[in-house]
């Protein structure tokens, strides 16, 4: 069946050969390339770039040789306030975001899906490395590259006008796809750490926006070892800039254990003690029929993350998961996504919101 396709063109070698291989197969395809930013010097450019106006060049650039219509998007507003409002607001809270999940959930499925399916498209795009089977989301066949984690805040509705043509393919050769089909971008680098921040400081980035806001740096045992100048420039499992004016008694090193935005204080410990069991998440977006009582399969706590066997169960009255692993996970942040699979599969996805070590 030939689909009228958006195809979401980044300017990076995925989702270029994408989109030929959507045009390739029969489908009705336009690109666009999403402008987030009024002023795209203040993201990262180069190699480390993601949608600037360099990118915006190389998808253009790569339209033409696919031989389709293309078109730049203005959704810098939107992902301003969807993306890097969101991203500071959850720093503020004492949680570590993922702006890349946020993107996927409020940028291209959300606002660009709603736009394309407006105008008449049948389905958005896009160079993910993941697969889609009969409305199934399933991990990509490349293990390293494979980005179902951040699709997994997508909900059934969305993935049905969703296509990811890249998620049989290893990325190695798509880049000899790239190269023989003739698009310039075979050989691009890929894009890395967070397309808005521009020198990759996270933590200036926060000041800047949030001012300075000093603190205690406080032991288990509740003693002051250091001063930070804003809690939202830490985050859990942090063991590096830390600068503490008092060795531990041991003289191993510590880590960030806990956050607290209200006492505005950064706990540190052992790294033993970073050590979770349960985690309960907020959220849920099934991608499968929802399960009644507890249900084995596994969960995945960050993007390329370690995978954890585990039990799960939905408190249907105050719409949660419990996560219950079989071996305990170090360093697992709130405000990170916890996505359960069933060997390949995507089963759901919720935010974490809390944690603790239960004794076996």
């Amino acid at each position: 069946m030939t689909l009228r396709v958006l195809a979401a063109m980044s300017g990076g070698v995925d989702s270029a050969v994408a989109a030929a291989r959507a045009a390739e197969a029969g489908h009705d395809v336009t690109g666009v390339h999403m402008a987030l930013s009024s002023n795209p010097q203040s993201y990262r450019t180069g190699a480390r770039g993601c949608c600037t106006l360099e990118d915006s060049r190389d998808a253009r650039r790569a339209a033409d040789v696919i031989g389709i219509p293309f078109y730049v998007w203005d959704l810098a507003e939107r992902f301003h306030h969807d993306v890097v409002e969101d991203f500071v607001a959850e720093y503020a809270a004492g949680r570590t975001p993922n702006p890349c999940l946020r993107c996927n959930e409020k940028i291209k499925f959300e606002a660009l899906l709603d736009k394309a399916l407006a105008l008449g498209f049948d389905a958005v795009c896009t160079g993910h490395y993941a697969r889609l089977d009969d409305g199934v989301l399933r991990r990509g066949v490349d293990e390293g590259k494979d980005q179902s984690y951040v699709l997994a805040v997508c909900t059934p509705e969305q993935l049905s006008h969703a296509l990811f043509p890249l998620g049989d393919t290893t990325k190695a050769d798509i880049r000899a796809e790239a190269e023989r089909r003739g698009l310039q971008v075979a050989d691009k680098p890929d894009s890395h750490d967070i397309c808005f921040i521009a020198d990759g400081d996270t933590k200036a980035f926060l000041a800047d926006r949030l001012g300075a806001a000093p603190g205690p740096i406080m032991d288990t045992d509740g003693n002051q070892v250091g001063e930070h100048e804003g809690s939202y420039g830490y985050t859990i499992g942090q063991r590096k800039g830390l600068r503490l004016g008092t060795p531990a008694p041991d003289g191993k090193p510590r880590y960030v254990l806990d956050i607290s935005p209200v006492t505005n204080t950064v706990t540190v410990g052992p790294r033993e003690a970073l050590d979770v069991s349960e985690i309960v998440a907020e959220r849920p977006v099934w991608l499968s029929e929802v399960p009644a009582g507890a249900f084995g399969c596994q969960v995945q706590l960050r993007a390329h993350g370690e995978v954890y066997d585990c039990t799960a169960e939905l408190e249907t009255a105050r719409d949660r998961l419990v996560i219950r692993l079989a071996t305990p996970a170090r360093g697992v942040a709130s405000g990170q996504a916890a996505v359960l699979y069933e060997a390949d599969r995507v089963l759901a996805s919720a935010t974490i919101a809390e944690t603790a070590r239960v004794p076996a």
